[in-house]
């Protein structure tokens, strides 16, 4: 536990600086799913805005549980020490990623596009979402939108070579990406504008690859931990 707990501080940073790039591309949806609400109703808006990111955040830590599992297989075998290289450079990519020195990783997005080919149609039978189950039926299909930086985490996560691990890092970095997603306005462009300043995403890029480097397998972690 205590080696899966700097992970899935990293995983929360990528979601939380992340945020502006969800906000670009979950951003349209949201507002649209505030207008379908009545202006009256804001309670109701709030728990169906809710339920709509706690759909996405399942769908996050279900692809993160069957990707692992794929990592579990071979977690017992010669291969687990290539899988821990292959999450250590993941994360150092993505810390590159949110200090801005590296966008690569948004390549990744192709990869689910054959995929959202055929989720997509679905998510026209639940608009307007006028029920928690709809809200959360349709954050769940949402949840599978070609986005690259889910992709890389996702991709990091399943490396770990524990399933229920991968699970909790897609967990830990959906909760991450809750704040920007589920505010909405003005209060959701000044989170973001905060979430963009350079210093701010340097900082958070800089210390997601330290952990990086830490994941590498190496006599360097004895020295990482103690320091």
């Amino acid at each position: 536990m205590l080696e899966l707990l700097p992970l899935l501080v990293s995983a929360m940073i990528l979601g939380l600086l992340g945020g502006g790039h969800c906000l670009g591309m979950c951003g349209g949806l949201m507002s649209a799913l505030t207008l379908a609400i009545p202006p009256e109703q804001r309670a109701r808006r709030f728990q169906l805005l809710l339920a709509y990111n706690l759909g996405r955040i399942f769908s996050y830590s279900l692809a993160g549980l069957l990707l692992g599992l794929a990592g579990w297989v071979v977690a017992g075998s010669p291969l687990v020490t290539s899988l821990r290289v292959v999450a250590a450079l993941l994360l150092i990519a993505m810390g590159l990623y949110l200090a801005g020195w590296w966008s690569g990783l948004t390549r990744i997005e192709a990869l689910g596009r054959g995929i959202w080919r055929y989720i997509q149609p679905l998510t026209r039978r639940f608009m307007p979402v006028t029920s928690l189950p709809r809200a959360l039926v349709l954050g769940s299909l949402w949840g599978w939108l070609p986005c690259g930086l889910v992709y890389s985490t996702l991709l990091w996560a399943a490396s770990q070579g524990n399933a229920l691990d991968s699970a909790a890092l897609m967990l830990a970095f959906g909760l991450g990406t809750l704040p920007v997603l589920l505010t909405t306005g003005l209060a959701a462009e000044r989170l973001t504008a905060l979430l963009r300043k350079r210093g701010i995403r340097m900082a958070g890029g800089i210390l997601v690859i330290l952990f990086g480097l830490w994941t590498l397998p190496g006599p360097h972690q004895h020295w990482l931990m103690g320091h």
